[in-house]
């Protein structure tokens, strides 16, 4: 059995010398590729190989969710895909030692103690491995460093001296390259982020032992103090409701000084907020099977108050929609309004649960399942590319009824826009216009090939996109026009004149005054992104 174990562990050491070896090898820069999803295949193959308890049912189903994640990676990676790959190799390493899945919110302490535990794990497997006892007739760590200090010592003495007198040793010798300090500090970090996957620590799996095995008992609220409190509830939403009704819904005018966009964006958010608070109060005052949540005027009151909720989230999404016509979209707002959208989904979840009599465990796996759909769809579908083909669809400059399309932003996004920018540059424009889309795009497609042309930052969803825009645009795709002399262009590609250097002033001369300085840095900055503040 003990050599079992032994043999176990040194797979495993094994195993994360082959990672990290691995890692050093790509990991050449800072740029991040299409590698970095095969980083992660590799990954999920070493813990295959060297832990036997993850071919277990349910961590090979955690490991292939987390294969999925690194399938995205591999075709584009980002910061979102590389969370959700690393929380399902987590749970995958960690299920061996919980058995099943239980509910979201133990999980969710699991892998949060995994995470901040994980760092830790090196270090205290070095600690026992110091305070093993030695086998009989064999040698502990301790000894063992002792054992091995003489004859390394002197090898390394004859070899120097061997170097001195011999120039053939000597060439040999200065070909080996000693690792660096920074190179050290590399591989420790990656050995902090792999080692805990394959020997998690004790703390992360009795993270989830903290909570109650039962719900919390909250103090009960009287049923005439919670009859009331809907009563007032439905009325006071009703009014909001009401006004949205006929203000946003129908399109009556609005009072004297209160433009749609203002009215459409000063709620969105804040009515979202409110959604929110609405359903911690059911959930904390109606729990199932209690007498409040039994009493049928109760009931009938909380569905009220739940469907106006949910009403007050359809006008907040018909806020931010409205907002969006009247200046444009962004991969942000598309987010928002997925948030919203969840927040609606959780409202009906929570009336359905006071209904039905289901446990808090059953609400809070539901809830979580939803999220995780939500944020497994946004790290698959590129939410900038999305709202840059929108923008380009419904600009003033396309026939579309938005605004005038903001080329500064598309220009920010990178290559998300690039396809967007191709439509658009291939729509007839006026002349001035598309020559500031050739410029934009130009400079877009410009970056992303020299991003394709490093192995490092290759992705396949770089690939797609400048194929298809050398297919749409031809072997020689048009520039803009060049600058005239003694002009520039900005980040939109508009025509402007070279702003001359200021010489520094003289020592002890008297510098303009700090108001000036300011109103000349407004004034040379370029045009906000959006139109407007998106807050």
């Amino acid at each position: 059995m003990a050599r079992t174990a032994r043999f176990t562990f040194l797979r495993k050491i094994a195993a994360a010398i082959a990672i990290i070896a691995a890692m050093d090898r790509l990991f050449l820069g800072s740029a991040a590729g299409s590698w970095i999803g095969g980083f992660a295949l590799a990954w999920i193959g070493a813990l295959l190989a060297a832990r036997p308890a993850l071919r277990r049912r349910p961590s090979l189903v955690a490991l292939a969710i987390a294969a999925g994640f690194a399938i995205v990676l591999a075709h584009d990676p980002a910061g979102l895909g590389w969370v959700l790959f690393w929380s399902a190799l987590s749970i995958a390493a960690l299920m061996p030692r919980i058995g099943r899945f239980d509910d979201a919110w133990r999980w969710s302490l699991r892998l949060a103690a995994h995470g901040l535990s994980g760092p830790l794990a090196p270090v205290l497997d070095l600690i026992r491995l110091a305070r093993l006892r030695p086998r009989r007739g064999g040698h502990g760590p301790a000894g063992l460093a002792v054992l091995l200090a003489l004859p390394l010592a002197m090898t390394a003495l004859f070899v120097a001296l061997f170097a001195s007198a011999n120039p053939i040793i000597a060439q040999a010798l200065t070909r080996v390259r000693l690792p660096g300090f920074a190179e050290l500090l590399f591989w420790a970090l990656l050995l902090m982020l792999v080692w805990p996957s394959l020997r998690p620590t004790r703390w992360a799996t009795c993270a989830a032992t903290l909570l109650p095995r039962t719900e919390i008992a909250l103090p009960g609220i009287p049923a005439a103090s919670l009859l009331l409190s809907l009563l007032l509830f439905n009325f006071v939403f009703a009014i909001q409701n009401g006004l949205d009704l006929a203000f946003l819904w129908s399109g009556a005018p609005l009072p004297q000084g209160v433009t749609l966009a203002d009215y459409a964006h000063r709620g969105a958010y804040p009515l979202i907020a409110t959604a929110l608070l609405a359903g911690l109060f059911v959930l904390a005052a109606l729990k199932p099977g209690s007498a409040s949540a039994a009493d049928p005027a109760i009931r009938r009151l909380v569905v009220l108050w739940v469907a106006q909720n949910l009403l007050l989230v359809a006008s907040s999404i018909l806020r931010t929609l409205d907002y969006v016509a009247a200046y444009s979209l962004t991969g942000f707002r598309i987010a928002a309004l997925a948030w919203m959208g969840l927040v609606a989904i959780g409202l009906a979840l929570i009336c359905w649960r006071m209904l039905m009599g289901r446990s808090a465990a059953w609400l809070i796996n539901a809830n979580a399942l939803m999220a995780a759909l939500v944020l497994s769809t946004a790290s698959i579908v590129d939410l900038e590319a999305s709202a840059a083909a929108w923008n380009v669809r419904h600009a003033r400059e396309t026939g579309g009824r938005g605004v005038a399309l903001d080329l500064c932003y598309l220009a920010q996004t990178g290559s998300s826009s690039l396809l967007a920018l191709v439509a658009l540059e291939r729509r007839p424009l006026p002349p001035a216009f598309r020559d500031r889309v050739r410029h934009v795009r130009g400079q877009v497609m410009a970056d992303l090939a020299r991003h394709q042309s490093d192995w490092r930052s290759w992705t396949w969803r770089g690939r797609y996109r400048l194929e298809t825009a050398r297919r749409l645009l031809g072997p020689n795709p048009p520039a803009a026009a060049p600058a005239p002399p003694g002009m520039e262009r900005d980040c939109g590609g508009t025509l402007r004149p070279i702003a001359a250097e200021q010489p520094a002033p003289a020592a002890g001369s008297a510098t303009a005054p700090a108001g000036d300085a300011i109103a000349n840095a407004v004034a040379n900055t370029t045009p906000p992104l959006t139109g407007a503040p998106s807050r």
